[in-house]
């Protein structure tokens, strides 16, 4: 079993990107993350809002239109961040279950805190390549669509698989950009309550500073989560900035306009160079270079842009969007030199 302490990598690490090749922070382009980079425009936060304890009423008028917008009509509990939800997993599994020891499966590679969250609640989770070894497994975890190769589960795959798991964790983080290819609203069609839907607010709406993600759960799972989530799972401004976004649907539709516009122009730039495309979602793209810690130096060193590569793979370098064209103007540049 992997030690409780192993650090793990993330995106968004500009500090060491700045420890090895200098600059100020502000010279960089960060594209390590698949955060949208065109936030939501934060609306004016009350002063109530930064000054008191957030309200029974305000929190359920955000839990109900966040579960309006992903088509949910079961509970839906708040955490800080889908992160927050991911923690809780491992206890959720002993109790929901009944044991101490779960037989926890990810599919991966993928997000490694999902694995990460159970190794360091003292419980082994093994990591499988293919979603047939999933099944029989106490937990089962998928994050769909995935991160970082964009793999998909179709919605009958992942139905067929809950019914040979004890608990599927499905993490839906990045599916905002495709609401139509989700279980969220398929559960609600079923009588299955044994898989647990995280939702993040900050990747599609650019605003992971928030802090805000959910955990869309039925029975058991949903009165521990809630008990777990605490009386002041969200904070007053987050509460305002989301409910307002998640009543925006004319922003959404643009959004996710403009995101596929702008990976598929993604795409075309890294053909360019002759690498192939690995997957992602329209918040990321991940390649494969012939070798993905050299173009990730490159970029690095010539040109102040930071890109994401992985200790599993020697191939693969995953791009977030730039934000605007002095940003696209960059990133051209930079892929010129490779």
């Amino acid at each position: 079993m992997t030690d409780l302490v192993q650090p793990r990598d993330h995106g968004g690490n500009l500090d060491a990107a700045r420890a090895r090749f200098g600059g100020a922070r502000d010279e960089w382009l960060d594209l390590s993350t698949g955060i949208n980079p065109c936030p939501y425009p934060v609306p004016d936060i009350s002063a109530a809002s930064w000054a008191n304890l957030p309200q029974k009423a305000d929190q359920q008028a955000l839990l109900d239109i966040a579960a309006q917008t992903f088509g949910w009509s079961h509970n839906i509990i708040g955490f800080a961040g889908a992160q927050g939800a991911i923690q809780a997993m491992p206890q959720l599994a002993q109790r929901v279950l009944n044991t101490q020891n779960p037989d926890t499966c990810v599919l991966a590679p993928t997000y490694n805190e999902h694995a990460g969250a159970f190794i360091s609640a003292g419980l082994p989770a093994r990591e499988v390549a293919d979603l047939t070894q999933l099944s029989g497994a106490d937990v089962a975890i998928v994050v769909n669509p995935n991160n970082p190769d964009g793999r998909r589960i179709t919605v009958d795959d992942l139905l067929a698989l809950s019914k040979t798991c004890g608990l599927i964790v499905l993490d839906e983080s990045f599916a905002d950009v495709d609401p139509d290819n989700t279980l969220t609203a398929a559960i609600g069609r079923t009588n299955v309550d044994n898989v647990i839907i995280l939702r993040s607010f900050g990747k599609f709406y650019g605003l992971a500073g928030v802090r805000l993600g959910f955990a869309l759960a039925r029975g058991h799972a949903a009165e521990y989560l809630r008990a777990q989530s605490g009386p002041w799972p969200i904070s007053g401004p987050a509460i305002d900035i989301a409910r307002a976004a998640y009543a925006d649907t004319a922003w959404q539709a643009q959004t996710i306009e403009r995101l596929r516009a702008d990976s598929a122009r993604l795409d075309a730039l890294a053909q360019s160079v002759g690498w192939g495309l690995i997957g992602g979602c329209e918040l990321f793209r991940t390649y494969a270079a012939p070798c993905a810690r050299s173009a990730q130096d490159h970029l690095a060193a010539h040109a102040k842009i930071w890109t994401r590569i992985f200790p599993y793979s020697n191939e693969w370098i995953r791009f977030g969007l730039p934000a605007d064209a002095q940003g696209w103007a960059r990133l051209e540049a930079g892929f010129k030199g490779l």
